[in-house]
């Protein structure tokens, strides 16, 4: 059995899954140029382009809120808030829209 680090898989996850469907883009703080805080990111600017992996402006809630409405379109986001600590400024977009959204529309 392989043994890879949990950056490297997930890594790997994301760009098998962008080559297999082109619906799946990366949006979050640094994942393009400077490729994620962890380096998860590094290069896939340069194999996708920047339609595909897009950078942010420091606003978790707008990470959360892109990606719930490109979901909604039938997009396949994947989200990066950059640490934990900071998802409960995502909150509202996660529990209050996100959640209830089958019932409001």
């Amino acid at each position: 059995m392989r043994v890879i680090t949990y950056r490297e898989a997930l890594r790997e996850a994301l760009i098998e899954e962008m080559k297999r469907d082109e619906r799946v883009f990366i949006l979050g703080e640094d994942v393009g140029i400077y490729g994620g805080s962890y380096k998860v990111t590094e290069g896939l600017l340069k194999i996708f382009g920047e339609e595909r992996v897009r950078d942010t402006p420091i606003s978790e809630a707008t990470i959360a809120g892109m990606a719930i409405g490109a979901a909604l379109t039938g997009m396949r986001p994947v989200a990066e808030i950059m640490y934990i600590d900071f998802i409960t400024q995502a909150m509202d977009q996660i529990v209050n829209q996100a959640a209830k959204m089958r019932y409001m529309f």
